[in-house]
């Protein structure tokens, strides 16, 4: 069970060598606890930003963090994935929590986050009463939370992918069944929105990123669960974005797709920027089809007001066919995946 985590000798001596210095040590206990920026990590630790920076290519170099544009800003994190990060991550269980050093960083850290959602929940302010007058038109969002989680059950999820993640919502909802996630949106304000609703969850096995849904810069078939959660009906062709979803897709994989049925409130095209009026069981499992998923679940949520101009919350549970074959692999033989292509 250990073999994963041991690397050669050379391998071992570099991230032994990158780790064994002070700040770089600083900054790798930092970099664990969510996303920074070298103008926040120059807060904290008091240094130039050139000194900074040059730490943080030698452990990019070595390997232990990545590094990831968004617009203007780069942020920078702790590897979750490969044999130095894990190593790193078992060296820093071993760091006091009570260091003079260690306690200084943390409460600068604090004051970061506490700026950070400040900015955030300005933000928010300034659009809550949109976003108010669209959540009373629908099923209420502990109702459609509650259908999600009943839906998935209890099964571990390794990695999860929620497109379109707004707030964060759905990284906190399903933040006790996966062991990593990224949620990605196009917009930067609702990501700075997101990080504080992580930091103030204390949810560090998630990270949120700028991107395109519609051309993902991730390789494929590396998630085994999928969100796309109310961002649909956002888009001209939202099938682009479903087959995107797809090819995100492990053998197995699940998508879980959470958007409105087909409505007349035209106002919401002009008022909201909705490009689609909701989405028909048949026009989705289509789009799921062609994608190469099953559609395996159908569940409506019908709005609890009776005014007439409520909006049914529809969730689609779908499912990559593929399976790894057993009886090859249980021959020693390469292995094969049967369904889509």
């Amino acid at each position: 069970m250990s073999e994963p985590l041991k690397l050669g000798l050379d391998g071992l001596v570099d991230v032994l060598k990158a780790a064994g210095e002070p700040t770089r040590l600083r900054l790798l206990a930092l970099l664990d606890a969510g996303d920074l920026t070298v103008t926040d990590l120059t807060e904290i630790l008091g240094q130039s930003q050139p000194r900074i920076s040059r730490h943080l290519k030698l452990l990019g170099e070595a390997e232990l963090i990545e590094r990831y544009q968004e617009g203007a800003w780069a942020y920078f994190r702790l590897k979750q994935e490969g044999k130095a990060a894990m190593l790193v991550r078992a060296l820093l269980k071993h760091v006091s929590e009570n260091d003079p050093t260690v306690l200084r960083d943390g409460e600068r850290l604090s004051g970061v986050k506490r700026q950070r959602a400040e900015r955030a929940q300005a933000y928010f302010s300034r659009n809550a009463a949109e976003w108010d007058e669209l959540r009373r038109l629908h099923a209420a969002d502990e109702e459609v939370d509650a259908a999600v989680i009943r839906l998935l059950g209890n099964q571990p999820i390794d990695s999860l992918l929620d497109l379109g993640t707004g707030t964060g919502r759905i990284l906190e909802l399903l933040a006790g069944l996966y062991r990593r996630a990224i949620g990605v949106d196009a917009s930067r304000d609702m990501l700075s929105v997101a990080r504080a609703n992580l930091d103030k969850s204390r949810i560090t096995k998630a990270t949120v990123r700028h991107a395109d849904i519609l051309n993902l810069p991730f390789e494929g078939q590396d998630f085994d669960l999928v969100t796309i959660h109310q961002v649909l009906h956002f888009f001209d062709q939202p099938e682009i974005a479903i087959a995107e979803a797809a090819r995100m897709l492990r053998p197995g994989g699940r998508l879980v797709v959470i958007d409105l049925a087909p409505h007349t409130l035209e106002y919401l095209r002009d008022e909201h920027a909705h490009v689609r009026l909701g989405f028909s069981h048949q026009a989705m499992s289509d789009w799921l089809r062609k994608a190469g998923l099953d559609v395996e679940q159908v569940v409506d949520l019908h709005p609890g007001q009776q005014s007439g101009q409520g909006l049914t919350v529809t969730v689609w549970l779908a499912r990559d066919p593929r399976r790894l074959m057993a009886s090859q692999l249980s021959e020693g033989a390469e292995p094969t995946f049967a369904g889509r292509v």
